[in-house]
């Protein structure tokens, strides 16, 4: 545990200098402080921390229902600036902001945002939860649920938001209303070995949160209905009253998963039964409702399955899945699970977006001497038919659409940001925004 302490040290210190070119003392001082102290005295971040750390700027109800400004709510972009702990509304009917606010240190991009658009969830590498009133353009709570947080997923019901967490291992679910904490769920298997979680997505068909963990082979599946199923998650071969089986009903009950090998970030299939994510050697396909691997797709390199992206080309189904270490894009057979085409790029890719309106894929390149390339893949063809450099030696990090499909928001991640708007069509560049280190979402 010790080199994880340090590890977690470095990290905070080289956050710092990347933000301000000055570390600030207070963080980084606390961290080496836990650095020196004995095991068993370590801070737990336990429910009763959670608790203490609440905010609440505004009681739930107690705001006005309707938005300060004229503007479709379903056409703002947050945009996240890493570089000075700030985040952007933008208005993409003009590409102008609605308002700029500071935010807590180094909020990460995967955001999560309720049904009715009101309100989003950002969250902080260090822990902390923050509800922003989208209509009232205000703070509303705020928590902190553990030291080093990973995702954040909210339910499809706007009820509750569920945390993954790096350090300590563990899961955190919370009323969405005002962030009161209901449950702290340690991630460990049958035999005690504990996890950091990989990944934590919305299934909302099945209402229910799906997490993947990074250092045991399981999936776990946590449902949050109000009536879950009987026996959700256990062993229950008769549902009668009368069987002797345990019929008792308990609130938020897990499925864990076992798996042969362990599975990082995943996307679901469009009927949400199965899984897709990135594992040893390639992609698993994991069947929720059977509980097992039921396809494998042998990749070399490091899949992002995270960012693969899935689309209707000559009647069938097939997913494009970019690679973080191979200079390529392997497009899959979502039937049979057979790679159809390796599209060769410039560099390693982390990104793939697109719109349903579109016939391009847009997909970066990560890393090497052509990290600031972007290209455009037709959809039907597989073939690149122009690459993009939007900033000459930055970083083309991610990309977004508007709801139209009519432009697409490029974001160039350095300190001296900017997000590139594209005609979406004609791929000519229309507006230009300076931001610090942004993060579109």
């Amino acid at each position: 545990m010790n080199h994880i302490r340090a590890i977690l040290l470095l990290f905070v210190c080289l956050t710092a200098v990347a933000a301000d070119d000055k570390p600030n003392p207070a963080p980084i001082q606390t961290l080496a402080n836990h650095v020196d102290m004995p095991l068993e005295k370590a801070p737990a971040w336990n429910m009763a921390a959670i608790r203490s750390s609440r905010i609440i700027h505004h009681q739930h109800g107690s705001l006005p229902d309707k938005p300060k400004f004229k503007t479709d709510i379903d056409n703002l972009f947050i945009v996240v600036e890493q570089g000075n702990h700030h985040t952007v509304l933008l208005d993409s009917a003009n590409f102008e902001p609605v308002i700029r606010v500071p935010t807590r240190f180094s909020v990460q991009s995967n955001l999560g945002r309720a049904a009715g658009r009101r309100y989003i969830y950002f969250l902080s590498q260090d822990g902390w939860v923050s509800k922003f009133d989208v209509f009232n353009l205000v703070w509303a709570a705020e928590i902190r649920v553990g030291i080093k947080a990973h995702s954040l997923a909210v339910s499809h019901d706007d009820r509750y938001v569920m945390i993954a967490n790096y350090f300590p291992h563990t899961l955190v679910l919370l009323d969405a209303k005002d962030l009161t904490p209901i449950k702290v769920i340690e991630t460990k298997d049958s035999k005690g070995n504990s996890s950091r979680v990989s990944a934590i997505h919305t299934a909302n068909p099945r209402s229910s949160f799906i997490a993947t963990m990074k250092d045991i082979p399981e999936v776990w599946e946590i449902n949050y209905e109000d009536d879950p199923p009987v026996g959700f998650g256990k062993w229950v071969h008769d549902y009668r009253p009368d069987s002797g089986e345990e019929t008792e009903k308990e609130r938020f009950p897990i499925r864990k998963l076992p798996l042969k090998e362990i599975l990082d970030d995943f996307i679901f299939t469009s009927d949400y039964d199965q899984i897709v994510g990135s594992a040893q050697g390639g992609a698993q396909v994991v069947d929720l409702d059977l509980g097992r691997t039921v396809a494998r797709v042998k990749l070399a390199g490091s899949p992002h399955l995270g960012s693969a992206l899935a689309w209707s080309r000559n009647g069938a189904t097939v997913l494009a899945i970019p690679n973080i270490r191979e200079p390529e894009i392997a497009v899959v057979d979502m039937t049979t699970w057979e790679i159809i085409r390796r599209i060769p790029t410039k560099g390693p890719g982390f990104f793939i977006r697109s719109h349903e309106k579109s016939p391009y894929l847009w997909t970066n390149v990560f890393v090497g001497p052509n990290r600031d390339l972007l290209h455009i893949i037709d959809k039907q063809s597989l073939e690149i038919v122009k690459t993009l450099k939007p900033a000459p030696g930055k970083t083309s990090a991610h990309v977004e659409f508007t709801r139209d499909g009519k432009y697409a928001l490029v974001n160039i991640r350095n300190m001296d940001g900017a997000i590139v708007v594209y005609d979406a069509w004609t791929l000519k560049e229309v507006r230009r925004l300076t931001v610090k280190g942004a993060a579109s979402f």
